[in-house]
């Protein structure tokens, strides 16, 4: 059991918080005379990071004393997403910013991944080769849509879908589908809204390129758009994209025609990666199934 004996400041005069002083017991100027006076045993340092030379001297003043002495940084001025302790070559460091599926984690995530989406594609085979049918005798053009996108740490995949529209755009400019879209045909418009045409990612989780849950991947064209007007958007691909999450069962799914939308799904999309488990994979997968019967944001 760890008790705190003092506390001091670098503030004690009228910069000191006025709800810290009854518990300051001084400055920094008198710690290493406390420390020997009343026998500490650890000595906690919690100046900023960039404060290092008060740090150097409170260190050199304690040098005198037996007390352990620790040094903790002030990680909170990050957005922390999976924070942990490591070392590299012995030397300690501090993950600010990192994906949660490392070691079992990733072995955890895989397995589900390939579990779900065999179960399904098992269940759904004949559904898919009757929708691959329909598009084929309903319009011109290929069955399967194949478009490339970003998938973990930024690489290029090629992402599947069954083809709702009577173009294949993967160019430098990629105009997202809208309300009454033109270019959507009658039945990728059944399609869209009942997210039928998103079947053909389960190969893609197969292959491992996505997930069956995490940030859902965005065309090239405006992963190079976005990036550039909103802060910390490449972060989003710290995991594999998927095919559905937490953006879109929360209010994010379909067009994306404002900054303020985009930057509500990026941040939902950060926060999936804050609090990642297969509980949380879990719950999203049938949110994503009670959505698809009543959500209005898809076409």
């Amino acid at each position: 059991m760890v008790r705190v004996d003092a506390f001091f400041d670098d503030r004690v005069d009228d910069r000191c918080d006025p709800r810290l002083r009854p518990i300051v017991t001084g400055g920094l100027d008198v710690v290493a005379e406390y420390v020997a006076k009343f026998e500490i045993d650890s000595v906690y340092i919690t100046l900023p990071i960039l404060d290092q030379p008060r740090i150097i001297n409170l260190v050199n003043s304690l040098r005198d004393t037996t007390a352990s002495i620790y040094f903790v940084p002030d990680v909170f001025m990050f957005d922390l997403v999976q924070a942990r302790l490591d070392s590299v070559n012995g030397v300690p460091v501090i993950s600010v910013f990192e994906s949660p599926l490392v070691g079992i984690n990733a072995v955890h995530k895989r397995f589900f991944d390939l579990v779900v989406s065999g179960l399904i594609l098992l269940v759904i085979a004949p559904i898919m080769v009757i929708i691959a049918a329909l598009v084929k005798l309903t319009s011109k053009g290929p069955v399967f849509f194949k478009q490339r996108r970003y998938g973990m740490d930024g690489d290029e995949i090629w992402v599947y879908k069954f083809r709702s529209m009577s173009v294949c755009e993967d160019g430098a400019k990629v105009t997202q589908a809208t309300k009454n879209d033109a270019r959507v045909t009658r039945l990728g418009a059944i399609l869209r809204k009942t997210s039928l045409d998103e079947l053909p990612q389960l190969i893609n989780v197969l292959q491992g390129s996505m997930s069956i849950v995490g940030p859902r991947p965005h065309a090239v064209a405006h992963n190079e758009h976005y990036r550039k007007l909103i802060h910390g958007y490449m972060g989003r691909h710290k995991v594999k994209p998927g095919i559905t999450g937490w953006a879109q069962v929360s209010g994010f799914r379909g067009e994306t025609d404002t900054i303020d939308k985009m930057e509500g799904r990026v941040l939902h999309d950060i926060a999936y990666l804050k609090n990642w488990s297969i509980w949380l994979d879990i719950v999203i997968m049938f949110k994503t199934v009670k959505l698809v019967f009543k959500d209005t944001q898809a076409y």
